[in-house]
């Protein structure tokens, strides 16, 4: 799944208006798992920490309250998202056009890219920037290029949710080199049992979701490359310039 064109801003404006109260609570509930990966790969504690693509906030917020980082900033396309990510306290917020980032060589010492490269016209133009801010730059993604992931369904609501690109491990480890950085650390996660249970509203919706987590983390632990071919993992590794 590839077509190369990023959504509009106006795209993710209407998206945040829709989600409502419990897009919030989900990107909050995500925001933990995704500070848990950052904090992991983090070789030290930076004093200068920006967001590039932090929507509304939740996880600049959850890096704020562990203490992550001396200072933390963040751009975002959605005019809607900065200003949420504002009302959370997190002033230094802004807008960008999704391509040139509006900040100075090496005015971070980290970078973060959580679920934001799947939305990118050009990935690889995209962390190229953020390593001209940021010696270290932190990504992450779903691997969506997985037998799950060729559903047609699946692929619908990938789409539904402004992804432009379907990543594997290898696929992710590509654009790192075509960017001039070289990967120093990295991980996978099936993800908890909690985030299938999200939206599960009826016992019968929750006794499937236990058994899907059941069989996603019963297969990661044998392998998890051969998981990731079968469903749609989280893959997030620390970079730096090669």
């Amino acid at each position: 799944m590839s077509d190369g064109a990023r959504a509009p801003a106006s795209f993710y404006d209407a998206a945040y208006r829709r989600a409502g109260e419990r897009g919030a609570r989900w990107r909050e509930f995500g925001a933990v798992g995704k500070a848990d990966h950052v904090e992991r790969l983090l070789p030290s504690r930076p004093a200068r920490l920006v967001e590039i693509g932090c929507g509304d906030g939740a996880l600049l917020a959850e890096l704020e309250r562990r203490g992550i980082a001396d200072t933390l900033a963040g751009f975002d396309v959605s005019e809607e998202a900065v200003g949420a990510a504002r009302a959370r306290g997190i002033a230094a917020v802004e807008v960008f056009d999704g391509v040139k980032l509006p900040a100075g060589e090496e005015a971070f010492d980290v970078a973060v890219l959580s679920h934001v490269l799947e939305h990118a016209a050009d990935p690889s133009s995209l962390l190229l920037e953020a390593s001209r801010v940021a010696p270290t730059v932190v990504v992450e993604v779903p691997l969506e290029r997985s037998l799950s992931g060729r559903r047609a369904s699946r692929r619908e609501r990938s789409r539904d949710i402004g992804h432009v690109h379907a990543f594997d491990r290898a696929a992710v480890r590509r654009l790192v080199e075509r960017a001039g950085l070289r990967v120093t650390d990295e991980l996978m996660d099936p993800l908890p049992t909690a985030v299938h249970l999200f939206f599960a509203e009826t016992s019968l919706q929750r006794v499937a979701a236990r058994l899907r987590s059941a069989i996603r983390h019963a297969a990661f632990a044998v392998s998890p490359a051969l998981a990731a071919r079968l469903f749609t993992v989280h893959y997030a590794c620390a970079c730096t310039r090669s």
